[in-house]
């Protein structure tokens, strides 16, 4: 994987994690794998693992093996591995951009912003997706034919809790259930999307850039997206929810006319790079 900073230094490394995940998903042997593990028992197990207290011995050279500074975060003592993956960051550690006119990035993580149109294809955590499959619905997929798809990738050692990105009228919450499609060699090779994974969104109705679609996509086995609210009204920088147990994805989608994205965003969306980015920094600006 290859990312810029917004002062453009350049990043490139391996994944283990993301490296392991593909080769399972290339074998049959490893979908047989990855079939067995999506069981809701297996998960269950998986889960209740990261939730007990022997989980505890991975996360001092979890965090040493990825560099992450402890004192940006409001507590060191954790009493399980997932309580230190949903850790709470000092509000200083993260400032929220309120100018009216400035759109946000609801979280931490890598970006890179696609222009939506019906040939439009892109990947999520190992799945490729147009906005149609993401939403199923096409009626509301249409709404946001040429505007922006925004995919923010978060990876194990980022800050896993997000934030509204303006001032709106929420809707409730759309869930859509994760699925491994098939462990047929020979089906795979006609199938692109090998699997889903799940997802919840929410409508926005915001103050300053219209009608905004938020997407949360959790991790295929034991993910979990935790969101706080149904309808309601919704302030910028109000916590929205958080991911548990495993890396994540947001995805948001913007009407056509809404927001300018940052020119270093779309340059480095184009030249195959993601830009790494922070919960309520400005990723664009709302058209005038």
């Amino acid at each position: 994987m290859k990312y810029k900073d917004r002062l453009g230094n350049i990043t490139v490394k391996s994944n283990l994690q993301e490296n392991v995940i593909d080769a399972l998903y290339s074998h049959t042997l490893g979908r047989v794998v990855l079939k067995g593990a999506t069981i809701p028992k297996v998960s269950q197990i998986l889960s209740g693992a990261l939730k007990s207290k022997a989980s505890r011995v991975v996360i001092k050279p979890f965090i040493r093996s990825n560099g992450i500074d402890m004192s940006e975060y409001e507590y060191n003592c954790f009493d399980c591995y997932n309580d230190f993956f949903i850790r709470k960051i000092k509000q200083q550690s993260r400032p929220i951009n309120m100018s009216d006119n400035v759109l946000i990035s609801p979280c931490d993580g890598k970006v890179t912003v696609y222009n939506i149109d019906n040939n439009l294809c892109f990947k999520i955590k190992n799945s490729y997706y147009n906005v149609l499959s993401l939403l199923n619905s096409a009626e509301l997929a249409q709404e946001f034919c040429g505007g922006y798809c925004v995919v923010i990738r978060l990876s194990v050692d980022n800050y896993h809790r997000y934030c509204y990105l303006d001032n709106a009228k929420k809707s409730a919450n759309i869930f859509i259930p994760g699925k491994l499609h098939t462990v047929n060699p020979i089906a795979f090779e006609h199938i692109e999307v090998f699997k889903e994974n799940s997802r919840e969104y929410c409508v926005l109705n915001t103050q300053n850039f219209g009608k905004i679609i938020q997407m949360e996509v959790g991790a295929l086995m034991v993910g979990k997206i935790c969101n706080y609210h149904g309808c309601k009204d919704v302030k910028k920088g109000e916590e929205k929810g958080r991911f548990e147990f495993g890396g994540s994805t947001i995805v948001l989608l913007l009407k056509k006319g809404a927001v300018f994205i940052d020119d270093d965003i779309l340059k480095n969306s184009a030249d195959g790079f993601e830009t790494l980015v922070k919960m309520g920094e400005k990723i664009g600006v709302k058209k005038i």
